[in-house]
């Protein structure tokens, strides 16, 4: 896996036993599930209006803010990036509608 993707991981599972007053992630930690949800799909908007702007560099910045809330979601359900990176790997060479179509339902 990425080293950084790797470190972020890390530092994710380190703010689990920080106070909320002190780390930003840990406080999303303690507002919960709902809150981190949010905050995903307040950058999801961000980064496709990024894209509809055409400005690569603040698409680039939301979406770094993106997948950094998305990773944060993965630590607080116990998973880590090796996971998506697993299921990446597994369908690399699967058409995309082949491996729709094989999905469970």
């Amino acid at each position: 896996m990425n080293d950084t993707l790797s470190q972020l991981a890390e530092v994710l599972e380190q703010r689990k036993q920080q106070t909320a007053d002190k780390s930003y992630v840990a406080s999303l930690y303690s507002k919960g599930l709902d809150t981190i949800l949010k905050k995903i799909g307040e950058e999801a908007t961000e980064t496709v209006i990024a894209a509809k702007g055409d400005d690569k560099s603040q698409i680039v910045y939301e979406m770094a803010d993106l997948w950094f809330h998305c990773m944060v979601l993965l630590a607080q359900q116990e998973l880590h990036p090796d996971d998506v990176l697993a299921e990446l790997q597994r369908r690399f060479g699967l058409s995309g509608l082949e491996e729709k179509a094989g999905r469970k339902s």
